[in-house]
């Protein structure tokens, strides 16, 4: 799974209010008092039908926290009253769905809500527009989501006038659920804390100017993740992962680090695996977890730091999709070694071999001093007693006896960067035998 991740930061700007009607519907039962919870919109394909001819939308705040984590409760009541239960102090997260043909509950809604609440004690909202995204008409969802916008200002501002604050809101918005968190942070002049946005919907929005999609003016700091395989299920597979790989960033010890990178290409051939200075954290982070970067990027924003940082990962195919990168870097004798590529694998001090995803293995030796490769283990390797490598030239006649030397080697951990690295010096290896190398002590 390929994933491109958008960061971005921004500086402080003064903000306006609107003031337009608030809306919402929905049954509600709380456990504790014997009524109904407020349920999402259950609707069908035939709501789809009759939305061809006659649309509609209603806008339901579902409010969750930790002492209703499994009953939603109305964000407001009576006279655009606060819920008790709304803590002034806490972050409040919003998670606003997408585009729903067939009016079915997203399937990851209760799921997420669940891993948020655990992880963090927050005031939580589902926006449930289903009456708005459920249609066959792709475009009217489209128009919806600036409405949607509009009436979410006016619940926004009734918090405003509570006591609530912007800098503590974070928007999370799946698909045209991205492209609404946007929009509202249009209308309070980019100063909401964060806008997540999953795979945000591309079929009316890409190539569109910033006022129309979502955009990294629209918070504080905004962060995109982008899911793309390039393979047929794009609905199905793609389009959904990105919720699931923010789901494991809260249900895994997996650190999801990304690379600053300008493109994929240059991101597998080995040439943007430095994460910066900063010993820990100083690499994007999937998810939730981004939020040490955030923090580290505002205290470098004055030092020459980008506003907008495009970054590349990877993940294993299936949940919890955890990955673990390292980086290999050789340093050949000049004129010894000729073009050709390297291959390798690792032995832990558990006596378990491993053998990792390598990318751009083949280069030319003599344009380079140190020679990079970027490989992905399916597991974390902690503790390492062997190397086996294998060097085998690019071209010319098979060679039993030719032998080449190197410098040294050092293999890192870049999801673990504060790992110490395994190095070896003044090495050599036999064209096409596999060599195994014992680590040293690595050299300040």
């Amino acid at each position: 799974m390929r994933i491109y991740i958008f960061l971005c930061l921004m500086g402080w700007i003064r903000f306006g209010y609107l003031n337009l009607p608030s809306k919402g519907n929905g049954r509600y039962k709380n456990l504790e008092t014997n009524r109904k919870c407020l349920e999402f919109s259950k609707l069908n394909a035939m709501y789809s039908l009759k939305d061809l001819f006659t649309g509609s939308l209603k806008i339901s705040l579902m409010m969750y926290t930790r002492y209703n984590s499994t009953c939603a409760e109305p964000l407001f009541g009576s006279n655009n009253s606060l819920n008790a239960r709304f803590d002034l102090s806490k972050k409040t997260v919003w998670i606003i769905h997408g585009f729903r043909p067939l009016g079915s509950t997203p399937v990851w809604l209760s799921m997420f809500t669940e891993a948020f609440l655990k992880q963090e004690d927050v005031n939580l909202i589902v926006v449930d527009w289903n009456h708005g995204a459920t249609t066959f008409l792709y475009r009217r969802a489209v128009t919806n989501t600036r409405k949607v916008a509009a009436s979410l200002s006016v619940s926004i501002q009734n918090l405003l006038n509570h006591g609530a604050s912007l800098d503590n809101f974070h928007f999370i918005g799946m698909s045209l659920g991205a492209h609404i968190s946007g929009f509202v942070g249009k209308l309070f002049h980019g100063q909401l804390g964060r806008i997540t946005g999953l795979d945000p919907a591309g079929p009316n929005f890409s190539r569109k100017p910033a006022d129309s999609r979502l955009d990294y003016t629209d918070a504080k700091f905004v962060d995109v993740i982008h899911t793309d395989t390039n393979g047929v299920n794009y609905i199905k597979c793609d389009h959904q992962r990105a919720v699931y790989l923010f789901l494991a960033s809260f249900e895994t010890n997996c650190s999801f680090v990304s690379f600053p990178c300008s493109s994929y290409e240059d991101y597998k051939n080995g040439l943007c695996l430095d994460c910066g200075t900063l010993p820990k954290d100083s690499c994007p982070r999937l998810g939730n977890k981004a939020r040490p970067w955030w923090k580290e990027g505002l205290k470098k924003k004055t030092e020459g730091w980008p506003f907008r940082t495009l970054a590349f990962l990877d993940t294993s195919s299936k949940n919890p999709f955890c990955a673990y990168y390292f980086s290999l870097s050789i340093v050949p004798y000049n004129k010894t070694v000729k073009d050709g590529s390297i291959s390798f694998s690792v032995l832990s001090k558990h006596d378990q071999f491993s053998y990792p995803r390598l990318y751009e293995t083949s280069k030319p030796f003599d344009d380079l001093k140190e020679f990079k490769i970027l490989a992905l283990f399916k597991i974390d390797i902690v503790n390492i007693s062997c190397i086996y490598i294998t060097y085998m030239p690019s071209s010319g006649s098979y060679c039993s006896t030719c032998q080449y030397k190197f410098q040294s080697l050092m293999l890192k951990s870049l999801t673990n960067p504060e790992r110490p690295p395994a190095c070896k010096y003044d090495f050599v290896l036999t064209e096409r035998k596999i060599t195994e190398l014992r680590p040293d002590t690595c050299k300040v």
